[in-house]
């Protein structure tokens, strides 16, 4: 019985992946909460940041591959929890009519597409962080080395990010249409705490 939810559960994150607005309408109107659908949609965020992050130890040995793996998920977990309770508070003041759970619906959505956009981009990272350093002395000097795979982390956490961004946006949109809110300040904000927690656990230092 529990095998046959879950794998249900997985199969709806699918769909989520696929059509994530029309799923969080549905999931919202129709069927509302259901613990481990939640479950699985955080499950695919955690898996994501944490394949990605085990490429980012590439290189510095397996201590640095579990570590890495580590912060970047709960850095990455961490800049989504915060701030959002005031997304909800200040959505409320300013007339929406989403539920706290609606709210925390739209993020897990949004983070569990992105969990999935990281793991398409680890092997992208996984080439350019044993190419990179496997040319040095021959081509790149090891300062030069770290800044090519720093450069190249840096864009793809632009790019999921910016797409994270826009599919927040179209999810909460479709949840509350009509509603007077902007959430490109908590998408600020997201960013903006993830970027500092980053730097301050050397997750971008090789």
């Amino acid at each position: 019985m529990f095998k046959e939810s879950l794998r249900s559960s997985f199969a709806e994150v699918g769909v989520a992946l696929r059509d994530p607005e029309e799923f969080a309408l549905r999931w919202d109107q129709e069927t509302g909460w259901r613990p481990v659908i939640w479950l699985a949609l955080g499950l695919t965020a955690v898996l994501g940041t944490t394949l990605y992050g085990m490429t980012m130890g590439i290189g510095l040995g397996a201590a640095a591959i579990a570590q890495r793996a580590m912060l970047l998920t709960v850095c990455a977990g961490l800049a989504w929890a915060i701030p959002l309770p005031a997304l909800y508070v200040l959505n409320s003041l300013a007339g929406s009519r989403l539920r706290a759970s609606t709210t925390l619906l739209a993020a897990l959505v949004t983070t569990s597409w992105g969990g999935l956009a990281m793991v398409a981009s680890v092997p992208i990272n996984w080439f350019f962080s044993v190419a990179i350093p496997a040319q040095v002395p021959m081509l790149f000097s090891e300062t030069t080395a770290a800044h090519i795979v720093l450069g190249v982390n840096l864009l793809v956490f632009a790019g999921v990010g910016v797409s994270m961004c826009d599919l927040f946006r179209r999810v909460m949109d479709t949840l509350d249409p009509g509603g007077e809110r902007n959430p490109l300040w908590f998408l600020a904000l997201v960013a903006t705490i993830g970027s500092q927690l980053f730097y301050l656990v050397g997750l971008f230092t090789w």
